[in-house]
């Protein structure tokens, strides 16, 4: 790297800028999109690389293959695992220590997540198949959020893992259906989420790119110092509601809820560490059965 750039496209994530956006995918389809600590940190840099460049008025995040993202990747420091490249043995802070440690990791990636907020250009996401746990820590922050109908979207973790490290749930879908989603673990569909608020629209899967490619380019067609004068304003509305505080609070709680004792939580780490992850999310969700939550009101 040289002079202000960044990042280009890496390993883990593609990016290119073309008509005055730029296009941060994430890009490990054979890991769901599973958000690793590496990952995070490319996601950061491209955001600010995206944030720096004159040639970019509007950010879109999407995901390679067919998940825009499944969630943290749970085999590797945030479950628990370890991560050799980054530490050295009982030097650094682990998330698998203390209380505090683990706050202290989980702020870290905050720091990360929370620059498609703080970044002052427009920043959109683009949710397609499933977008669950850490998944809506990354899409839920950003601006505006467009699903295909059929998406897939929620925290299933919330049963026996921890609570969402970013919580911006409350802040797009209100306080009950925040907690409907969160005391079960469900999900909803794009179609649903769009209903509640917690996406802007939903459209079908084949018409996704299109309509998302049309809200780029109006978006883009605005000069980027008016568009950061919105986003801040508006963001600053949600400063005011508490929302940058609440960012700050859900990841002390969420280390705290690692310290569960309860049996959900014991049998799922029991699971993990005796028979690995695939058995242990069968024995987490398999008493909730079919979990794609379904409004009965009427004129919704």
């Amino acid at each position: 790297m040289s002079g202000r750039k960044w990042l280009t496209s890496t390993d883990t994530i593609e990016f290119e800028v073309r008509d005055r956006c730029a296009r941060i995918a994430l890009n490990r389809p054979d890991k769901r999109n599973s958000l690793s600590r590496h990952m995070i940190a490319e996601i950061n840099l491209a955001l600010k690389e995206a944030d720096d460049r004159t040639d970019v008025n509007v950010i879109l995040i999407e995901g390679r293959g067919k998940d825009f993202c499944a969630g943290y990747d749970l085999m590797g420091v945030y479950g628990g695992g370890g991560d050799p490249d980054s530490y050295e043995a009982g030097l650094y802070r682990t998330n698998a220590g203390t209380m505090d440690d683990d706050s202290w990791q989980l702020e870290r990636t905050q720091d990360n997540l929370m620059f498609a907020f703080d970044a002052h250009k427009p920043v959109v996401a683009k949710v397609h198949g499933n977008c669950l746990a850490g998944g809506t820590d990354l899409a839920l922050g950003c601006d505006i959020v467009v699903a295909a109908d059929d998406a897939k979207i929620g925290f299933p973790a919330t049963r026996a893992n921890g609570n969402p490290p970013n919580h911006w749930w409350v802040y797009h879908c209100g306080p009950q259906w925040a907690k409907r989603l969160l005391f079960t673990g469900d999900t909803v569909t794009g179609d649903t989420a769009a209903k509640l608020g917690l996406v802007l629209d939903a459209v079908p899967a084949d018409e996704l790119d299109a309509y998302v490619d049309h809200l780029l380019h109006r978006i883009g067609l605005v000069d980027s110092e008016l568009l950061s004068t919105h986003k801040r304003t508006v963001n600053f509305a949600l400063e005011l509601a508490g929302a940058r505080t609440l960012q700050r609070f859900s990841a002390e709680l969420d280390a705290r809820a690692h310290l569960s004792q309860g049996p959900r939580r014991s049998q799922f780490k029991k699971d993990m560490a005796e028979q690995g992850l695939k058995a242990a999310l069968k024995g987490r969700d398999g008493d909730f059965g079919d979990s794609v939550v379904e409004l009965r009101s009427r004129g919704r």
